[in-house]
């Protein structure tokens, strides 16, 4: 079992730039946590800053009850697995896996039972005479996982470690980590831009952005109640529809169009006024025309996406992402929307903080 870690006050700057700013994060023994955002967050940063890879430049970083500010990455406990594989050419899989472990004194009877072990796991055991040119690149990765296993560390940190990898050895690698997670029950954090990786493998996602802290949350609450506008559209693909629109006696204006509002809704939104409406694309539906609907718009153009459709629709001066299964519009058809008030976001008009939801709607909202 794994050791809590605590970010107090966490901060990093390079000379006068601030990298990242007052991270505050507390996270459980074992607990599977994924630092998800995009190029230049400062995600991998906060990662080394754990690992004792960089320095901390202010604030404090506890493993456990210690407090490891000034601990060198040795004096860590912590397992690392890199994008790049970091693997010693010259070394086949199996002094790749157990060079660590020799290194620091472990009886040989041991580090044999952790090598077999890991192999197995892997799917390794029939290779472990193999060298790294001799693999493919999902074999070495599994090779870099194998070697961070062994250590059987308290701490598992995982750097972008399946972003070389296809489409379908990031699937298997994927399933391949929670059991590992399951076995060892390592703290576990794991960076990635990719948040189908953090939808998948979170129990929690630290959402980050411009070296903020976002939203830290499970991965149903992020994409059910995104705390702000940056994590609604960050999370999805699409990511979520935001406009601007005029809010008030129970209507909700867009351009010149207006449409009715739930009463839970317009109770809760009275003071509010101007703001900005948030809602995913997989959540409007595109009605026939004698049906009333709630909103007219015209289809600009499409996308096939596989087994759906992305039609972009414009809505006077701004436009929504409409997901269609059925190959039924082209460009320029016009068409009119309709979707169900529960599925509904608002977001203050300059945080752009979520403003809630009304207690009416947790139980629609949480189903």
């Amino acid at each position: 079992m794994g050791k809590s870690i605590q970010l107090k006050n966490i901060k990093k700057s390079y000379g006068p730039v601030t990298v990242l700013k007052n991270i505050n994060i507390d996270i459980e023994a074992g607990e599977r946590i994924v630092l998800l955002g995009p190029s230049g967050s400062g995600k991998s940063t906060l990662l080394r800053m754990i690992a004792g890879l960089e320095t901390i430049t202010e604030g404090d970083l506890y493993l456990g009850d210690l407090l490891a500010n000034d601990l060198v990455s040795g004096q860590r406990d912590i397992a690392m697995v890199f994008q790049n594989y970091a693997l010693y050419p010259h070394m086949t899989i199996e002094e790749n896996v157990t060079f660590a472990l020799k290194a620091n004194g472990v009886p040989a009877d041991e580090v044999k039972n952790r090598l077999d072990e890991a192999l197995s796991i892997l799917g390794l055991s029939e290779l472990k005479n193999r060298y790294p040119r001799e693999l493919s690149g999902g074999q070495r990765q599994r090779t870099a996982l194998a070697r961070a296993i062994v250590k059987k560390s308290d701490f598992f940190l995982l750097d972008e470690p399946l972003s070389n990898l296809d489409v379908v050895l990031r699937l298997d690698a994927r399933k391949e980590l929670v059991k590992i997670h399951e076995k060892y029950q390592q703290t576990f954090i794991y960076v990635t831009h990719d948040q189908m990786e953090a939808m998948t493998l979170a129990h929690r996602i630290v959402v980050l952005h411009n070296g903020d802290i976002q939203m830290v949350d499970t991965p149903h609450n992020v994409y059910n109640q995104p705390a702000n506008v940056f994590t609604a559209k960050f999370i999805g693909s699409p990511g979520m529809n935001i406009l601007k629109v005029d809010q008030g006696q129970g209507h909700v204006g867009i351009d010149t169009q207006a449409f009715d509002l739930d009463p839970g809704w317009a109770d809760y939104l009275s003071q509010a006024g101007a703001c900005l409406m948030g809602i995913r694309p997989e959540h409007l539906r595109i009605v026939d025309k004698q049906e009333r609907g709630r909103i007219k718009g015209q289809v600009k153009y499409r996308e096939l996406l596989g087994q759906s459709f992305a039609l972009t629709v414009n809505i006077g001066q701004q436009e929504f992402i409409v997901l269609e299964e059925e190959d039924k519009y082209q460009a320029g058809d016009s068409v009119i929307l309709d979707f169900d008030d529960k599925n509904l976001h608002f977001f203050d008009n300059e945080s752009q903080v979520n403003l809630g939801y009304p207690e009416n709607f947790q139980f629609l909202i949480h189903e």
